[in-house]
Formats: C-alpha cells, structure tokens, sequence
C-alpha cells in the first residue's frame, strides 16, 4: 500500500495486477464550505514579500464566530501570512507564509486557539498504510480464475477468500446495497474509468484537495500517471461493480466517490485531510476510508504547539463530517505497535525533514485521523483469520478487524484462491494484489455501507453501534507466533468479546443486512 497506512510506509500493498484485455480552485457554494479568500490574501501577499524563508503550509485554529475569524486572517495578513482557504464552520484556517517566525508569532494573537506548520520542508511523502508496490495478475493467472467462477460470480471472485471472510458473498445474495447510500475514498485519488469501478462512481461527491481547498475540475479526482493505485485499489475493495467483470466489491450496490488529498510524491498533509473531510461532510457522504496517516507525523504529539494544532484541525474536520452524518473509518496502522503500550519509538517522523527516534506516549501523541475521537480503528487479518502479521494492535484503540492480507507463507488461503493478499482493480483497468492495514479498512467501510443501506435513516452512532454488535467475537491468539520460529510476536489483551487484536471481532456482512 504505498506508504499510505504504513505510518510513513503504507500498509502492506503487494498488487498482482490482471489486464482484462488488454490538481484546485473552486470553492463549494454551500454556506458552510471553504469561505472566500480573495480580501485576506490581498493582504497578506503584500506583507508576505517581507519575508524569504522557505513557503511552508500552516493551520490556524479559532474559534468558529465570524468576528474573531476576521480578525484573526487580518493578524495573518500583518505577520506574513496568505490565506489559502477558511473553513469557517469548524473554525481552521489554511495559510501560506515564507515568515520562519509565523507561527510563534499568529499563536499570539488574541482569538487564535493553536496554529502549526503541517509540514517541515515544502517536500512530498506517503503515508497510506499498505505494505508496498502491487503485484499485478497475470493474463494466465486471469484465465484460470475465469475458470473456477461459479455462476453468478465476477470472473476474480474466486480469489476473493477475504469476501466469504466476512459473508460477503452471502450477503450478496440477500441485497448488493443502496445506491442512496455514497462512500468516499479519501486517499491518493480514484480512477473512476476503470471497468469496475466507472458503475458506481458519484462524481459529483468527487473532488481534490491537495491544495487544502476543493478542485472540482472534471478528472482533479483521479490518480496521474506514476501516482500511488492505493485509493483506487480502496475504492474497488468497497463498491467494485458486481457486472460481470474482474473482482467484486464487498458493497457493490452503493456509490462510491474519490477524494483525492495525497501531493503527487504521496504525502498527506493535514490542510488536504481537513479539507476532505468538510467536503464529505457537505455532500452528504455516508461513510469515509480512511488508510493513511496525516503526514509528516506518524504520531502527533499534543505537548508540541505545532503538532497541537494538527491534531486540533484534522479532530474539528472529522468531527464536523459526524455530526453531518458521516461515519469515519481508518486503518491502524502497519508497524506491529502496540498502540496501548506505555511508550513507543517512532523512528520515522518527521519524515518531511530529519528524523530521528523519538520515545512517544501514546495517550498523548496520536495518529491521526486514526486514534482521534469518533473514528473507527481497524486492524488486519488474514487468510486464516489470525491477526496479519504486520498490523497494529492495542486494548481499547481497536475497535473492529477485517481482512487485510498477511504473507502467503504466514496465512495461505484455501483454493481456487492463491494469494494471502487482497485483489482489487489499478488504475488503467488493470488487477493487482495489494496488503495492509489499508485493504482492511474499505471491508469494514463496506460493512458500514451495508448497514446504512438496511437502516438509511441510521445516526453515525447507531451505525458504529451494529457494526460493533454485530461483529464475529475473535478470541486472541495465545501465543502469536506468526512466523512458526518460536518466539512470541505479539501479545494480545483483552476478552473474546473485546480486544487488543480484533476489537469487537471481524465484520460481518451477513449480520449487516438481516439485523
């Protein structure tokens, strides 16, 4: 997966890719968008110039009243600073500002609850969470999954063990989903042309935010050439068309929306985070994926005013889409951290800059948008079921497990299928393999999405509490030794009914549309 869920290295993503045949300027229009800019940024240009250090992205959180917003973007102005874009509902600024000085300075203006830099170097990165390049299916490997499909299935489906994982294939026969219900893939773009994706594509829910504000320019959403197929990957796991083509999705009913937030070098970065999630939150999306972590910090430590603010800006964004009726869902992550631990060392952020070791508490520097309040935390599985070798865990921070692929050699599947990894449509209608804490999540947002189809007038809350009740208890594994060598690989705490591994247990589809 890229680096996307990888905590500065995506999940694990190996895609085996099968051939068939074979970035911002408008704004939302509705009230509670990305506010207009033009005056502030007049402002602040002139008294940006002043300044020669290097250009670098800032939040500025205040609080939410017209009046102190104002007078905060005319402080930015006066200190160096240009406004990008105000997200004025939840209350964060988006500023540009080569004044090395700026946020020391803006934290002192009266009205301004936190402000930070959201990067270290006007440099990209990639921080989805699968574990690396997809392993694209061969035409041989394509013509015998043909084969082995029974009738009623899509051509790959037979490679598909993490579908039956969940009883998706027998929720399928039940209902596909509703197409009054939209998910949206917050990630490295989507490419809504592919065969198995075009179907079910909502373009108008669809948009880029790299910059930190909405572009809507027909295609901004999709991924260019040499960019990351993590979220069209994503995308196809959650809503692939059950057309008789390629792979099915484990909601292949519903829609399914890109928002693309990831620089062409893969960083995610917290303006292009927040601006997502507002933009889910004002076009009615039902649920979010989420498999990445908001760059250039694997972990954002609240003791530290720069990483404060991001933290800040990135929890008002996520909490704004739930309460607009968003459910969000995020990958844990594909380091093996306990993330209940007592301290963790994170040798990789920032990884924008220099890093370094760094001992963390994780109560109180997070992962985001992961570990933020609201959020749904998803740990990996794999083909046998077990916890995947690489995935996060931790009592109390997992909440719910789905397949997300693990080595063939830790976890082979049963046949016709092949692979321990996940099958999913690339861009340019291609087929690949990929792994990770990032394939997990779109399971889980799947699942979600079948609830609200069964429920649509479902709260976020009521639907996080049926996906909760309704998940298979998954009792730890005691001892985990993944690898057979002896040696214990992980602890697990907690109940059959909750813990460190799995949460509340692995998703079930099944459940989601007959309760």
């Amino acid at each position: 997966m890229a680096h996307l869920r990888s905590r500065r290295r995506f999940a694990p993503a190996v895609p085996l890719v099968l051939s068939l045949t074979a970035s911002l300027g408008f704004l939302p229009t509705t009230a509670s968008a990305a506010a207009p800019t033009a005056p502030a940024g007049q402002e602040s240009d002139a008294s940006a110039r002043a300044y020669d250090g290097p250009a670098l992205s800032y939040v500025v959180n205040t609080s939410a009243d017209r009046r102190t917003i104002e007078s905060v973007r005319r402080a930015i102005g006066r200190n160096g600073g240009t406004v990008v874009t105000s997200y004025d509902r939840i209350g964060v600024i988006v500023v540009h500002s080569a004044n090395p000085d700026f946020a020391q300075a803006i934290r002192r203006v009266h009205g301004v609850d936190s402000a930070g830099a959201t990067r270290n170097a006007p440099l990209p990165a990639q921080s989805t969470a699968d574990l690396g390049t997809p392993k694209a299916l061969s035409a041989a490997q394509l013509a015998d999954a043909k084969k082995s499909a029974a009738q009623g299935q899509d051509p790959l489906e037979p490679l598909q063990w993490d579908l039956p994982a969940i009883k998706a294939d027998k929720a399928h026969e039940k209902t596909l989903g509703s197409r009054k219900v939209t998910v949206a893939v917050i990630d490295t773009g989507v490419d809504d042309t592919h065969p198995d994706i075009a179907p079910n594509f909502d373009r108008s829910a669809s948009v880029n935010c790299v910059s930190g504000k909405p572009d809507t320019t027909d295609g901004a959403w999709r991924p260019n050439a040499g960019e990351s197929p993590h979220g069209t990957h994503v995308a196809g796991e959650i809503a692939g068309a059950k057309n008789g083509v390629g792979i099915t999705g484990v909601a292949p009913g519903v829609k399914v929306a890109g928002i693309k937030v990831s620089t062409p070098a893969g960083y995610f970065y917290t303006e292009a985070v927040v601006c997502g999630f507002v933009w889910a939150a004002e076009h009615h999306v039902d649920v979010t994926n989420n498999s990445y972590y908001t760059d250039p910090w694997y972990f954002n430590c609240t003791g530290d005013p720069d990483q404060k603010a991001l933290v800040t800006a990135v929890e008002r964004a996520s909490r704004y889409a739930e309460r607009k009726g968003t459910v969000n869902v995020a990958a844990a992550g594909n380091e093996s951290y306990d993330l209940a631990a007592d301290s963790i060392t994170d040798p990789v952020s920032p990884n924008d800059g220099t890093a370094s070791d760094r001992t963390i508490d994780p109560r109180k520097c997070f992962d985001i948008p992961t570990q933020l309040p609201g959020v749904v935390t998803v740990a990996a599985t794999g083909a046998k079921g077990l916890k995947s070798s690489f995935s996060n865990y931790g009592l109390g921070v997992i909440d719910i497990a789905a397949p997300g692929g693990d080595s063939t050699a830790y976890q082979t599947p049963a046949p016709p299928a092949t692979s321990g990894l996940i099958l999913g449509p690339l861009p340019g209608g291609t087929w690949g393999y990929m792994a990770g804490t990032s394939m997990a999540t779109p399971h889980v947002v799947g699942v979600a999405a079948l609830i609200k189809s069964t429920h649509p007038h479902a709260t976020p809350a009521q639907v996080k509490a049926l996906l909760y009740a309704q998940a298979t208890p998954t009792a730890c594994d005691d001892p985990y030794d993944i690898n057979g060598d002896g040696k214990v690989d992980a602890v697990c705490e907690g109940t059959k009914n909750r813990n460190g591994f799995y949460g509340r247990g692995i998703a079930d589809a099944l459940k989601a549309v007959t309760r």
